[in-house]
């Protein structure tokens, strides 16, 4: 070892030697450069002692790896394996032997790998045999290698080799002076590069072929040979074999769901896996198995290796978990079913029978373990046959259970009192699954149980209701309800000028199948898809058919009065041959005789009010009502008045049948289909109650399964693909500081009120309002509340900004809100700014010039709606922006809004911008929304139903 001059220029490098005794090691060393950059013969071993004085050529992965060196060094191992001093010279002459080696080989095999696996890039040399560290330049392979194993038999040996692939290609190392220089993980040398393995591999697999081509084992030692070292080495490496046959079992593996029983517990589902005659628990880590079998008679070698798929039995197991199990407990591979969203946790037997057919598809076996008490393992199901009589629907079920059928009323005590274990004629024991008790308790609650089980007409809902989730055989009528593709088609009227989309054709051919069975039907299509044109084109084909026949041939269309002007129009564009009678004004004609000489009556609902005695006197063909919910109250002089009003057949038509209150659909549906709900009082108890203060989902489904055959609806994203897109988006306003004070001055004094006695009488509810308006009226413009107010809004700042912005680019735009005196700060605001605007309310008396307008007036680019008065019966397609200035509660009431621009005859893409004041309860009402939403989107839709539904921690939470 020569000196270093430390003044001069050195590097660090990396030797790797072999030692006579101990194999191969690695050393670092500082080696002299010489001018022009090459390495001198002038270098020092160094240690982590002796290495600081050349710290500027070292970093910390260099400090890391000499300490690794350190370790491997001879006198450090001898230090560490041999207690007593002793020169090396000594140690391995007279003490250092090959078990000594064995022992000793593997410690310094893994600093060797950490090194190797660190060194990265640094100059790393084969060390010469007289000890020079920079002989030659070595390099590590920047890809793994793979390596196969051969066996190839024949009659009278079996060879045995290996080969190596890198990058690849076949590398040829047998007979090119490679070496092993570690065992444990086998890294070669082979021509001044080191490989390493793409698995875990002993290098002493590959010792043998550095000079040799293969193996020989000879036919009378071949038995024991592949028995001991080639099971073991297919367990371990990929191997190809000839004239020997390998079988694997991963992929004919099976997951096995056993269900274990103990009589102090309920069962408990483990997940095993079964590989040909293995089995193994889920999660348990076995390594791979072989087993060797020779078979005498044929005289062949087989090896079934069993390998497991941890990742497919991840999967199976995430499979269980996807079907609704969960693991139990600490028990590794143990599970059992999840809860319920009412929190009940099924049995396991329930579970199991009632995801059978999945677990089948999935490819799991059901195993029962032995038990006193055997439970059917089998799918369990109900068929119910029901058969259409006049006055009465009679329904014939029967349970399967396994094989066995069961009638479905001898379970009627089962069911009513909640039992669920059923003794089978064979003594197993069937486990009736829970959600049958909800399901249909109320089949036989509600059915006569003198002649089998009988629902009365009125109750066709609850046949519908169970043929969601049962396999129903349905006749005639009901079967044609529940599977609306079977209708028949109709030709559309020779006298109708126009033509029907495919849905609006569908929905006139709906409405001829509920006159064939003499049921009233609800169209409840959203706002902009046509249910005038296509109640035209039902009324036109009327007109068509019914001439020169004895049955009534007169209609009545009962419409709001900001309506008749748009049904007058269409009926002329459309139905120009319709005969049409505005029985409206004071000189509406007194003598209902007058209206046989008419194909359609058109009236308001303020008008059927008072001509209650006139209309009821007369038989009409059709009774329509639109914008049904105007009878929502059932105690109302409307619906009243028209329940009196007598006609062959009924129909109503509504974008939003539910508006205030579930409450809302029992007069409408009793004005279609009388019965159909029961009375009013059972609706509020089984239904309403329900629904709006316990917030029964369930019962929202099911009063939606029983009035489903009954209600046509089709959103536009359903049917009207042919509009442009329409994109949303939320403009957050931060309020002006003077604002923002005034509204939290307000909050607090109506927070402190309401909330120390919240919900304490009707009081508390009218103060609850009003808070809740005031404080959205803030959130608006302050200027709302009070007029002595001169501070700005954030809201109204940004809405003008944002339309100024898109009036340069000449586009049209909607601007609503529920509050007038907020549209009057708009007006104000034009006015002074000289701005044309079109105007609508409540008190605007002439609608049609307002509309005209805007649609037709270039310089009118701002139409100013309040959504009372423009909600319903406008065509504004000229718009393509939409402002919704303050949210409802109701996202339907915006939709409203939003259909009046995005509905059929658009040709622009829609922009809707909704505008909420941040930290206001505007951010609140969105957030309430989003948490009710299964209730708010099913029947409760707008405010005051909403506002009815809220809890006292609701509330906390819209003052806090």
């Amino acid at each position: 070892m020569q000196q270093v001059d430390t003044l001069t220029s050195y590097r660090l490098v990396y030797s790797l030697g072999k030692h006579p005794y101990l194999g191969y090691l690695i050393e670092p060393h500082i080696v002299h450069l010489n001018q022009n950059g090459s390495y001198s013969l002038s270098y020092k071993r160094v240690f982590s002692n002796t290495v600081d004085e050349f710290a500027n050529a070292l970093d910390d992965v260099d400090y890391e790896l000499i300490r690794l060196c350190d370790e491997i060094e001879q006198t450090q191992v001898i230090k560490r394996f041999h207690k007593k001093a002793v020169r090396p010279a000594d140690y391995f002459s007279k003490i250092f032997n090959d078990k000594l080696f064995d022992h000793i080989r593997p410690k310094i095999e893994n600093r060797l790998l950490k090194i190797l696996n660190n060194i990265g890039d640094k100059p790393l040399f084969l060390m010469s045999k007289d000890g020079y560290p920079a002989e030659q330049e070595l390099r590590i392979a920047e890809k793994s290698t793979s390596i196969l194993f051969h066996f190839r038999r024949n009659e009278n040996e079996t060879r045995y080799f290996p080969t190596l692939k890198y990058d690849g290609h076949r590398m040829e190392f047998m007979f090119k002076n490679a070496d092993v220089i570690v065992n444990q993980q086998a890294w070669l040398l082979l021509e001044n590069v080191l490989y390493h393995f793409d698995e875990e591999l002993e290098g002493k697999k590959l010792t043998p072929f550095l000079n040799k081509r293969y193996i020989s084992i000879p036919r009378n030692t071949e038995k024991k040979y592949f028995e001991t070292f080639v099971t073991t080495l297919i367990e371990k490496h990929h191997v190809y074999a000839e004239g020997l046959d390998i079988i694997n079992y991963r992929e004919q593996a099976v997951p096995q769901l056993r269900i274990v029983y103990s009589p102090d517990q309920e069962a408990q589902l483990q997940l095993f896996f079964q590989y040909g005659e293995y089995c193994f628990p889920a999660g348990a880590q076995h390594p791979v198995t072989v087993r060797y079998v020779f078979d005498k008679e044929n005289q062949s070698h087989k090896f079934f290796r069993i390998k497991r798929s941890l990742q497919w039995e991840e999967n199976k197991a995430n499979t269980l978990e996807d079907f609704g199990l969960e693991k139990a407990d600490a028990l590794f591979g143990s599970y059992h079913p999840k809860s319920t969203l009412s929190g009940l946790r099924p049995s396991s037997i329930e579970w199991v029978n009632d995801h059978i057919s999945e677990l089948t598809d999935a490819g799991f076996h059901i195993v029962q373990t032995d038990s006193d008490k055997k439970f059917l393992i089998g799918k369990t199901s109900i068929s119910i046959e029901v058969s259409e009589k006049n006055d009465w629907f009679d329904i014939s079920a029967i349970v399967r259970f396994g094989d066995y059928e069961i009638p479905f009323i001898n379970l009627r005590q089962h069911i009513l009192n909640k039992i669920q274990e059923f003794e089978l004629p064979n003594g197993e024991i069937a486990i009736i699954p829970q959600e049958w008790f909800s399901q249909y308790e109320h089949l036989f609650q509600f059915s006569s149980q003198k002649e089998g089980i009988r629902l009365s007409r009125a109750h066709i809902g609850l046949v519908h209701d169970i043929s969601e989730h049962t396999q129903v055989t349905l006749q005639r009528k009901l079967n044609k309800l529940g599977e609306f593709d079977e209708i028949n088609d109709v030709d559309t009227p020779v006298g109708f000028k126009g033509s029907l989309r495919p849905y609006q054709k569908a929905g006139y051919n709906w409405f001829h199948f509920l006159g064939e069975y003499r049921f009233g039907g609800l169209l409840a299509d959203d706002m902009g898809l046509g249910k005038t044109v296509q109640t035209l084109a039902l009324l036109q084909h009327q007109k068509e058919q019914l001439t020169g026949t004895d049955q009534p041939k007169t209609s009545l269309l009962i419409v709001p009065t900001s309506l008749i002007f748009n049904w007058q129009k269409e009926a002329e564009k459309f139905t120009p041959k319709l005969r049409v009678l505005l029985h409206t004004g004071t000189y509406r004609s007194k003598d209902n005789f007058a209206f046989s000489h008419f194909d359609l009556i058109i009236t308001t609902y303020g008008v059927a009010r008072i001509d209650e005695e006139l209309l009821s006197g007369f038989y009409f063909n059709y009774v329509i009502l639109d914008e049904s919910q105007n009878i929502k109250n059932p105690r109302s002089k409307s619906y009243s008045a028209i329940k009196h009003i007598k006609g062959k057949n009924k129909l109503a038509l509504s974008g939003t049948p539910v508006e205030n209150s579930v409450a809302d659909i029992w007069s409408q549906m009793s004005f279609v289909n009388p019965g159909l709900l029961g009375n009013y009082t059972y609706f509020q108890k089984e239904f309403v109650h329900s629904i709006e203060k316990k917030k029964d989902e369930e019962k929202a489904r099911r009063l939606q399964a029983i009035i489903k055959p009954f209600v046509l609806r089709r959103t536009k994203s359903q049917v009207a693909t042919e509009l442009p897109p329409k994109s949303e988006q939320i403009f957050y306003c931060s309020m002006t500081d003077e604002q923002s004070e005034y509204y939290e001055t307000v909050k607090s004094e109506y927070r402190n009120a309401l909330l120390d006695g919240a919900f304490s009488g009707k009081a508390s509810q009218i103060a609850l309002l009003q808070g809740l308006t005031k404080l959205r009226q803030l959130a608006n413009h302050p200027l709302m509340i009070d007029s002595q107010y001169t501070d700005g809004s954030g809201k109204f700042e940004a809405a003008i900004e944002t339309m100024q912005s898109i009036l340069k680019e000449g586009n049209k735009v909607l601007i609503f809100s529920q509050f007038v005196r907020h549209l009057q700060i708009f007006r104000e605001y034009f006015d002074k700014n000289k701005i044309k605007y079109a105007y609508l309310d409540g008190s605007t008396t002439d609608r049609n010039t307002a509309v005209k307008d805007f649609k037709e007036n270039e310089q009118t680019k701002v139409f100013l709606i309040s959504i009372k008065a423009g909600g319903v019966g406008l065509n504004l397609t000229e718009a393509d922006y939409v402002f919704i200035l303050d949210p409802w509660w109701n996202p339907a009431v915006e939709q409203q809004a939003i259909d009046r621009s995005h509905r059929i005859g658009q040709t622009k893409n829609v922009f809707i911008y909704k505008f909420i004041a941040k930290d206001t309860i505007e951010e609140k009402i969105l957030a309430l929304q989003g948490m009710k939403k299964s209730l708010a989107s099913s029947l409760i839709t707008t405010e005051e139903g909403f506002v009815k539904s809220l809890s006292k921690e609701d509330i906390s939470e819209l003052f806090s």
